[in-house]
């Protein structure tokens, strides 16, 4: 067993404050807004696309928190007016609608009654689902995303995604959903299920890990089309446009047959957008290409996005969401997060544990590789604020004989970094792991360690920020048994 204590040491005359511990495709743009030189803005309305830390006492000395860390950009100081676009202002959040009966209104739970028996009623007379018969053969279910309509327990929760995407106006669901099928049966949804288009774009959109409340994250990644080369295969005529937009759609397909369409369970996907390098709104085919994505996932998919956020957002990216945001609603700018390079880290902290963050965005995740096998994302870490000019040490106490591992990293570095063992019998001598050093940004950003503990005592990991910035520390560790 091991118990945790925080310590930090400043300077005079700054204050001690508590730290902080955490446990716990392309974007479009929306309907109607596209303008030749415009870029591939947010998504609107429609959109498409776990576990508790090791058992610790900890000590606090040090006062901000990380639910402090706001969730959008510092503002640009360059007087460069591309570069001076104010950031867009956090909304109030949007707390996502529960799908359980017994919380429905009831002028929602009469609006999904009526809308059930339509769809019923429809299936007898089979007009409006005429396009499904097959050789005049009476239509024996309505199925979409794999869940029989009528016929499941989870069409409850599959309706009430068309319902609140038309505002519970039963006549306009109804229209949608047979739309959709519509469009399914055209698109060829089930075979598209089974195509092979390789796996050229698989760094480009990729899910990985969940957010704090179990969604499943989905990255959209841009600056992977500053690849000459792939950009040309993906979007240089329509074939390939077509292509694209056929592996976006199945891309979500698969995605959303993951999900839980019971009541109370997960059907919604947390977006990350990563703008970084992203190409301009100057590629007319990307812009299309999106275009033509956005409006099949705001057509076909409604309500499946929880929350979007975007990172590395350039000037032009938020000087177009500042123009076109007045003609959002207050629900969906409120789904929208923005983050500058210097914020994704903390930004991201606020919604996903650490442990489920790519190490490329600041956190410890590696994809589920072999690269480091004594931890995965089911293992918890804990964030701890370092203040600027401070010395950070965590204090691990070690009660039993065993392998200690842990894993450490500071987002950025520009630390030093020094670990040590102390026995609890005061005539042994402090054992040093690792002696001080600086790490900087180009060093490995997570490094671990282990060491054999043969007589109890503490482990002190020591973190010594020397800038004027406030650090994010990251850690986690393990008890392994001591072999004989």
């Amino acid at each position: 067993m091991a118990d945790v204590n925080l310590t930090t040491t400043s300077p005079p005359e700054l204050p001690a404050e508590p730290p902080t511990s955490s446990h716990p495709p392309p974007p479009p743009p929306p309907q109607n807004q596209e303008t030749p030189s415009s870029p591939p803005p947010p998504p609107q309305n429609q959109e498409t696309t776990f576990p508790p830390p090791p058992t610790t006492t900890t000590t606090a000395t040090t006062t901000a928190t990380i639910a402090d860390v706001i969730e959008h950009p510092e503002k640009p100081t360059s007087t460069d007016p591309t570069t001076t676009t104010k950031t867009p202002e956090p909304m109030p959040s949007f707390k996502e609608e529960s799908n359980q009966i017994k919380d429905l209104s009831p002028s929602q739970q009469k609006s999904l009654q009526d809308f059930k028996t339509l769809i019923q009623d429809s299936l007898t007379n089979t007009k409006d689902f005429a396009f499904l018969q097959k050789q005049n053969e009476p239509i024996s279910e309505l199925s979409i995303w794999g869940i029989p309509i009528l016929q499941d327990d989870r069409t409850d929760v599959v309706l009430l995604k068309f319902l609140r995407a038309r505002d519970f106006k039963v006549k306009d669901s109804f229209t949608m959903l047979k739309d959709t099928l519509q469009w399914r049966e055209t698109f060829d949804i089930e075979s598209l299920l089974e195509q092979d288009f390789g796996d050229d774009l698989e760094k480009v959109v990729f899910n990985h890990g969940f957010d704090k409340e179990g969604h499943p994250i989905c990255y959209n990644v841009y600056g992977e089309f500053q690849n000459k080369d792939l950009y040309e295969k993906t979007f240089s005529d329509d074939e390939k446009r077509l292509r694209f937009l056929r592996w976006r759609i199945q891309f979500l397909e698969r995605s959303i047959r993951k999900l839980d369409f019971r009541s109370g369970g997960v059907n919604t996907i947390f977006q990350v957008n990563d703008l970084k390098n992203a190409p301009g709104p100057a590629k007319r085919e990307l812009r299309v290409a999106t275009q033509q994505a956005l409006q099949l996932l705001q057509d076909n998919y409604p309500e499946f996005v929880a929350k979007q956020v975007f990172i590395n957002a350039p000037w032009w990216y938020l000087a177009f969401y500042t123009m076109i945001s007045p003609f959002m609603t207050q629900r969906t700018k409120s789904k929208f997060v923005f983050a500058s390079t210097a914020r994704t880290p903390e930004t991201l902290f606020k919604y996903v544990s650490p442990e489920h963050v790519p190490i490329q965005y600041g956190g410890l995740s590696v994809d589920y590789c072999d690269c480091n096998p004594e931890f995965t994302i089911d293992d918890p870490a804990s964030v701890v604020t370092v203040r600027p000019s401070t010395k950070q040490t965590v204090e691990i106490i070690v009660n039993e004989k065993c392998v200690f591992v842990w894993e450490l990293r500071v987002v950025g570095w520009e630390v030093s970094y020094s670990a040590e063992y102390v026995p609890n019998n005061e005539s042994h001598y402090t054992i040093i792991i690792q002696k001080a050093k600086k790490m900087t940004p180009t060093d490995e950003p997570v490094i671990s360690h282990s060491f054999k503990i043969s007589e109890l005592g503490k482990i002190l990991l020591t973190v010594d920020n020397p800038t004027s910035k406030k650090k994010t520390l990251l850690y986690r560790f393990k008890v392994n048994p001591l072999s004989e």
